[in-house]
């Protein structure tokens, strides 16, 4: 039996604990403007992968306004991570956050298309295994996420986690109840077809969570 409803997750977001103000003034002004950034469940998950796995290396592909980004980097003080973004504006604002929190030292951002950024990273990337990364964190174009994973793949280590947010897509990929109109089925076909491929590849073991709009966790094997 499945309990999870409005009611039970306001419930488990109750329990939100930002890791400082500065960090929960961003997200507010984030969620101000409606620029998505990382759900509370979801932030409070990550967090704890990310004390657990340790990564020394990120990926991050969509940066948004850099707080997903700038999270990482407050609970990893040694992690270095690049984020690529396609939007200009948004790349600007991300720089300015990521300036004012001191981590332009650690985070990079790349600007420019993602699968063509994915594939100048692969060419920068002689010895995976000693460059490349321990984490991927997948939050751009939800109809790229395909290419996007594949592309990640020659970028990871043996053993990386590539983490796939926003997956349900406000239910859509679940049930097409929830689809509102015809243009959302071939990104919510789409979808479909990313978690099916993600769930039975011989190269990962992937969980699907139903954590704020889902999220998949797939754990590369050697």
């Amino acid at each position: 039996m499945k309990f999870i409803n409005e009611k039970i997750a306001s419930y488990i977001d109750e329990y939100y604990l930002p890791y400082n103000h500065e960090l929960m003034k961003l997200r507010e002004e984030a969620e101000a403007e409606q620029i998505p950034v990382i759900t509370r469940d979801t932030e409070m998950l990550l967090l704890n992968i990310l004390r657990i796995k340790n990564p020394r290396r990120i990926l991050e592909i969509g940066t948004a306004v850099g707080y997903s980004a700038i999270c990482f980097a407050a609970v990893l003080p040694k992690t270095e991570i690049i984020s690529l973004e396609v939007r200009e504006e948004m790349s600007r604002k991300a720089s300015e956050n990521i300036k004012k929190f001191g981590f332009d030292d650690r985070i990079q951002i790349r600007l420019g298309d993602g699968a063509e950024s994915l594939k100048k990273l692969k060419e920068e990337i002689a010895d995976r295994e000693q460059q490349g990364f321990d984490m991927v964190f997948i939050d751009a174009a939800k109809s790229h996420y395909r290419e996007f994973w594949d592309r990640s793949i020659p970028l990871c280590k043996s053993g990386a986690v590539i983490i796939s947010d926003n997956i349900l897509l406000k239910g859509r990929t679940a049930s097409n109840e929830f689809v509102t109109n015809r243009r959302q089925m071939t990104s919510v076909r789409q979808m479909r077809e990313f978690i099916l491929y993600i769930t039975e590849t011989e190269l990962a073991d992937t969980s699907v969570m139903p954590v704020g709009d889902g999220v998949a966790f797939s754990v590369l094997r050697g």
